[in-house]
């Protein structure tokens, strides 16, 4: 069994913490507040009370946080992960960040004598729970293969797509699909309603046929029944576009349905919706 450290145990990363201590891992864990923590310290987690403290004698440091701006600090300051941990210990930072960071990352982290794998997920809190996710990585194939069995945990999808930084371009294919997906989505059942429908029944005949995607069958759900609830952020969502949409510019990419979603979702964010889930982007049809 390995000592693992997890860093960041917010909606999803309480859930795959809780699968690494059903299979007997040690696990500490880290987060800014503790009280979010308690059920897993109450389940077997060790509590530390600073990154610093948390690194020490961990094999594995998994992260999973808010914005790049958290994973730099936690990585890159004087406090964090690279200046107090040790040779031979395996970062993987599951966080959707940027490509430019992960490689600064692993540069940082292979002078440490460390390595390092940028490992971003898709499934939301539900595939979280289920421990089914879709695990996208980026970074050197040893280091994948020695914690694809830790992995294989929490997730059922598992892929490395590439040298440091190509799990978070897979992460941001990832968002655009969602995104545009979720307009749709949402005009679907704005149309049903209007159209004077039961817009359960047509979930009902759609899902199962061409127009079937996640986000219909688990958030269709959910904006009918006004649960708005975060199984994803808005905020962290947004973010996640914000870079898509960086680095597609840095590739003259032109996305127009990216950039009508991020005009949505900042109309979201501007009335307040930012720690809702995805799909509040329903009220703006309602």
């Amino acid at each position: 069994m390995k000592c693992i450290s997890f860093i960041g145990t917010g909606v999803m990363g309480a859930s795959i913490v809780s699968h690494l201590l059903q299979a007997g891992h040690p696990v500490t864990v880290h987060t800014r507040t503790k009280e979010k923590a308690e059920p897993l310290i109450a389940a077997g987690a060790k509590w530390a009370s600073t990154v610093s403290e948390a690194v020490q004698k961990a094999d594995v440091i998994f992260t999973m946080v808010g914005m790049p701006s958290d994973v730099e600090e936690i990585y890159l300051k004087d406090n964090g992960i690279l200046a107090n941990g040790t040779n031979g210990q395996i970062l993987v930072d599951m966080t959707t960040s940027s490509p430019a960071l992960a490689k600064k990352i692993e540069k940082a982290a292979i002078e440490k004598g460390m390595t390092s794998l940028d490992a971003p997920v898709s499934g939301g809190d539900v595939g979280a729970k289920n421990g089914t996710l879709s695990i996208m990585c980026g970074g050197d194939e040893s280091t994948f293969e020695q914690v694809k069995p830790i992995f294989s945990l929490f997730g059922s999808q598992i892929v490395l797509q590439g040298r440091a930084g190509a799990g978070q371009h897979t992460k941001m294919s990832n968002q655009l699909a969602i995104a545009t997906n979720m307009i749709g989505v949402c005009e679907a059942l704005a149309y049903a309603e209007k159209a004077g429908l039961d817009p359960e029944r047509v979930l009902e005949s759609i899902s199962p046929g061409a127009a079937g995607s996640w986000s219909l069958s688990n958030l269709g759900p959910r904006m009918l029944a006004g649960n708005f609830e975060p199984g994803f952020y808005t905020k962290h969502f947004l973010k996640d576009l914000r870079i898509a949409l960086e680095e597609a510019k840095a590739m003259d990419l032109d996305l127009p349905g990216l950039q009508l979603a991020i005009h949505l979702y900042e109309d979201l964010m501007a009335k307040g919706y930012g720690d809702k889930g995805t799909q509040v982007l329903f009220k703006q049809y309602q």
